[in-house]
């Protein structure tokens, strides 16, 4: 007999953990540790599972740099004891969260799954219970002793995405993300079918886990719309302590070629601040220099954001500013994919 699988299930808040109180109709904050009893599924999974819940559940509003850091350290103290982890987060904020996680572990060997639900676990038409089963079950799939995942994905209603290459699309759909640059991982029918090409490999399986909390949010996104005026783009340079800046533009990465819009990223750059153009577009890609209004952006040293989403670019930006690299390495490694999040 196979040794069963270890995995851990980290409960940080969100709509997945609520249960109703029938007596009052208000929603309270569900006990994970009782989760085989709200979910007698579970058993029937080839796995051992342990649960860890924050002290205080938050909303996902409230999702912060800590918070991020909290979830790291959780997984990083419990990696050698476990053979995956399934977070629990709200979905408004998951992919900011899951995208941070991913470049806070470089050598990652073992399954990290984000996963939440549209409706609470308590609820009748719930879709939590699908998530989670599914997630754990990913987490657990081992193939020759190995975990066949490997790095940091996102499930949610019968699809695993790799988590940095999502957005939340659908408020009220269960079908809430979409990875329009990526395919998905692993998609869930009647068995798990497994994108084996798709998936991570750590190159060195003898390198031990890196974790990098080092994360320096001092950055802003600036969405362009017809018709911004200087004033507002000048006002971002008296941030104080800015040093980075999303520059969300049109389509393929197209900015207006006005004067005193190239003056003002002109001033940015001369003042250290760096500017990573993504686009607007839930799919695609930029291409600097493809338009005349994107060759004026490459000429003044802005960073090529490719085929990346604004809430990964935001964790890379998060994550690259806190190693204190040069400029040439800063945009070198933001133009490169680290953990699969910008296609090559």
């Amino acid at each position: 007999m196979t040794k069963k699988p270890k995995i851990l299930i980290i409960y940080t808040g969100g709509t997945i953990g609520m249960v109703k109180d029938y007596k009052t109709g208000a929603l309270r904050a569900f006990d994970f540790s009782q989760i085989s009893k709200k979910i007698p599924e579970l058993q029937q999974l080839h796995c051992d599972i342990k649960t860890i819940s924050f002290d205080d559940p938050i909303d996902s509003s409230n999702m912060n740099v800590d918070c991020y850091i909290e979830i790291a350290e959780i997984i990083a103290k419990n990696y050698k004891n476990f053979d995956g982890f399934v977070v629990l987060t709200g979905s408004d904020t998951m992919s900011y969260v899951s995208s941070a996680i991913s470049f806070m572990f470089e050598n990652l060997q073992k399954p990290v799954i984000f996963t939440g639900s549209q409706l609470p676990i308590g609820d009748l038409r719930t879709d939590a219970k699908e998530n989670l089963i599914t997630s754990i079950q990913i987490a657990s799939t081992q193939e020759a002793g190995e975990p066949v995942l490997q790095e940091v994905g996102l499930y949610f209603e019968y699809k695993l995405y790799r988590a940095n290459r999502t957005t939340k699309i659908s408020a009220e759909q269960f079908e809430a993300f979409s990875s329009m640059n990526y395919p998905p991982l692993v998609e869930s029918g009647v068995h798990l079918n497994f994108n084996y090409p798709l998936l991570l490999r750590s190159k060195n399986k003898e390198e031990k886990l890196i974790f990098r909390k080092k994360l320096n949010n001092n950055i802003a996104i600036l969405k362009l719309f017809p018709g911004i005026t200087e004033a507002v783009v000048r006002s971002y340079i008296h941030i104080k302590g800015l040093q980075g800046v999303i520059l969300e533009a049109y389509g393929a990465g197209n900015a207006p070629t006005e004067p005193w819009f190239l003056k003002l990223l002109q001033e940015f750059i001369d003042n250290d601040i760096y500017i990573v153009n993504v686009t607007q577009c839930v799919g695609g890609s930029v291409i600097l220099g493809h338009y005349e209004t994107s060759a004026n952006l490459k000429a003044l040293g802005v960073i090529d954001g490719k085929d990346i989403t604004t809430e990964t670019a935001l964790a890379k930006m998060m994550y690259l500013l806190g190693e204190n690299l040069s400029k040439e390495d800063f945009k070198k490694y933001f133009e490169t994919s680290l953990r699969g999040e910008i296609s090559e």
